[in-house]
């Protein structure tokens, strides 16, 4: 467990981010804790086909075994930053990130090979200190092919989730403050203020309260949060985003048999009130449950005739959450019960 020690002023100062780059450096990890499998987990199934594939056909994407290389077999340290730098801004594009990867200080990269490697640095990283230009150069145009080839024909979608995570964390940030951003915050994580623990392999506590909170919404983490600390002023904690079903062309499977909220209100209706934990749109709500916008607008008219659910506007958003009636509903019927005979 990694205990993170927040200053009022650290809390104050969160922010929320996406990052193209690390979307791209989550899915080489995601491929690589699932390496001995035929086929990784549901929703990501379509997409490591795909991306396994450019990584075994395409030569540009070999400089990428570095980042398998960095995880090692069992992922039991941490990798240095200058391989995940920090978003410049909220909403960087690729190609910005990538630019400032080629850009990557010799200075700031032997500060941190030294603070990670102190018993000596691994043959693999060798070509990063003796000539980091080239190598990072060439890491950073195998990450531009890999995005081309195994990213970009599901980005857009991707990005649209993305989009409806950072309006959903910045109205709650923007009406009910960052306590509750952080305890709201999708992942294997506990808030108990003033520290934030994710679970690690080996016990640490880090005193963060002199630098700022970064958030990065992910949806190729697989239900994992991850923190980056190498940065002097911020710290970075990425986390699972909804929506993370746009990535397979297939629905999820069916994991239990129908259960009362389903009978009682249909299958369609029944998803589409538990998805709404969360205020989301209609987008959102489609790429959370896989189904196209057309059907989640007729279960959400549905659902607004009966007053189960309330419609407010933000911005030029539409944000459908549940009512007290919607939150009885599923509260009442939500626990599946044996099927009569």
């Amino acid at each position: 467990m990694i205990r993170i020690r927040f200053g009022e002023a650290t809390i104050d100062r969160t922010r929320i981010a996406v990052s193209p780059l690390l979307e791209l450096t989550s899915g080489l990890e995601l491929l690589h804790r699932h390496r001995d499998r035929a086929t990784v987990p549901w929703p990501y199934t379509d997409w490591a086909a795909r991306a396994r594939e450019v990584l075994r056909t395409v030569a540009e994407t070999g400089p990428l075994r570095v980042y398998g290389e960095l995880y090692g077999t069992e992922h039991a340290r941490p990798t240095p930053d200058v391989f995940t730098p920090v978003p410049s801004g909220s909403r960087p594009r690729l190609g910005d990130e990538l630019a400032a990867l080629r850009r990557t200080p010799a200075a700031l990269m032997a500060e941190q090979f030294a603070k990670h490697y102190p018993e000596g640095l691994p043959d693999f990283l060798t070509p990063y200190r003796d000539d980091p230009g080239r190598a990072f150069g060439l890491l950073a145009d195998g990450l531009q092919a890999f995005a081309e080839l195994a990213l970009a024909p599901y980005w857009p979608a991707m990005q649209a989730a993305l989009d409806e995570e950072m309006l959903l964390r910045a109205r709650t940030l923007a009406t009910a403050g960052p306590e509750e951003l952080l305890t709201g915050v999708r992942g294997p994580a506990l808030w108990d203020r003033p520290v934030l623990s994710l679970p690690k392999r080996h016990d640490s506590m880090l005193d963060a309260r002199d630098k700022r909170l970064l958030l990065v919404p992910v949806l190729l983490l697989e239900d994992r949060m991850t923190v980056s600390t190498d940065h002097p002023e911020i710290v970075t904690v990425s986390y699972q985003a909804r929506g993370a079903a746009v990535l397979s062309s297939t629905p999820a499977p069916q994991r239990r048999p129908p259960d009362r909220l389903t009978q009682l209100i249909g299958s369609g209706r029944a998803a589409v009130l538990r998805a709404l934990a969360e205020p989301a749109t209609t987008t959102g709500l489609a790429a959370t449950l896989g189904v196209s916008t057309s059907t989640v607008s007729e279960q959400l008219a549905a659902l607004l005739a009966t007053g189960a659910i309330t419609r407010t506007r933000t911005g030029r958003q539409v944000l459908y959450a549940r009512s007290p009636t919607g939150a009885t509903l599923v509260s009442l019927f939500e626990d599946p019960v044996p099927a009569e005979p």
